[in-house]
């Protein structure tokens, strides 16, 4: 008989306690609590979500089913979901999501050479949000529709290790566009988006920070292509551009067609190739609500080679998102590619 730690023992064991006690302390998490502490609060959700309990009763009945191994877990008396409650309501949040801070920084470059499928050697990381459906009897703050509630959670992920180094929870209604400009941008990284986070002044401060993006084009972007670049169009390529941007109206139908995606990226060296499969790792995190492995398809016209700076017909200019014309002529420009579906 194995009378070793348990499993979940030996997992705290890498935790860095020093911090999670300094945290408690800095926030006066344990002020007058007898029983019930920070650090019996912490380990019960995390032994939650490890064995991936649903509720606070589950982690109730499924701790009290073997109370004589609480201790070795290192939870100190029965657990009670009423004291549970109690604890998520009243402690500071923010014990919690330094300490979250402090183990990405500790795990991030345990993963820093794990190949993500694409050579390049730059940080990759992934944006994108999932809605979270709640009642709205138990949680009338977060109306969503008439008869719906539910929060929205941002997440950008780290595709090395699959880590998340940011999340943000808001509001259902909030659009995903929003969330870049709560980011801190890091010089040098690639960000991968879906073509929700497609807004120009946006994504001109993402180059301004020396940062990178690839993201998928709508059916209604406008631009003027300054250069054709040789492409191998038996590898599923079908064109990579230089373009001027110009302006860019909002749209509502996208029928899924075509078998064909456009790509834009401000990072004027890698091979199209290797755009194209940054983009598609970003659809391999299994942790994504995009429910395939694949690109999903779009309806994408073919690049013009002429388009007016200004079509006849549009919405009010107060509509309109531009690519800022006071940047000089190497930095108005964007890449534009298309390719098969793969």
């Amino acid at each position: 008989m194995y009378a070793g730690q348990l499993v979940f023992a030996q997992v705290m064991e890498f935790a860095p306690w020093h911090t999670f006690r300094r945290l408690v302390t800095k926030y006066r998490g344990d002020f007058n609590v007898r029983r019930f502490s920070c650090l019996d609060q912490f380990l019960c959700l995390a032994f939650a979500q490890l064995t991936y309990r649903e509720s606070l009763r589950d982690i109730e009945s499924c701790l009290r089913a073997q109370p004589a191994k609480l201790y070795h877990l290192g939870l100190l008396g029965n657990i009670s979901r009423s004291a549970l409650a109690d604890a998520n309501e009243e402690r500071d949040w923010r014990i919690y999501y330094e300490f979250a801070q402090a183990l990405i920084r500790i795990a991030r470059p345990l993963y820093a050479n794990d190949p993500i499928g694409v050579e390049i050697s730059e940080t990759v990381y992934a944006l994108d949000s999932t809605t979270i459906d709640l009642c709205l009897k138990l949680f009338p703050w977060a109306v969503f529709r008439a008869t719906k509630a539910a929060v929205k959670l941002h997440t950008l992920l780290d595709l090395r290790g699959s880590i998340p180094t940011f999340a943000h929870v808001s509001d259902g209604k909030l659009h995903d566009v929003n969330v870049l400009d709560l980011l801190i941008v890091e010089p040098g990284a690639f960000y991968v988006m879906d073509r929700g986070y497609l807004d120009f002044e946006r994504l001109y401060r993402l180059h301004q920070a020396k940062a990178f993006f690839v993201t998928r084009a709508k059916s209604n972007s406008k631009f003027k292509r300054v250069l054709s670049l040789p492409v191998d169009r038996s590898t599923g390529l079908i064109c990579d551009q230089l373009v001027e941007l110009t302006v860019f109206y909002s749209h509502q139908g996208y029928p899924e067609r075509n078998k064909r995606l456009v790509f834009l990226t401000n990072h004027l060296a890698l091979p199209a190739l290797t755009i194209c499969a940054l983009y598609k790792s970003r659809w391999q995190v299994e942790c994504f609500s995009s429910g395939s492995n694949s690109i999903c398809a779009s309806n994408v016209p073919s690049v013009p080679r002429r388009t007016r700076s200004r079509p006849k017909s549009g919405p009010p200019s107060a509509s309109m998102c531009w690519w800022p014309s006071s940047a000089n002529a190497s930095t108005s420009h964007c890449r534009c590619i298309r390719c098969c579906k793969s």
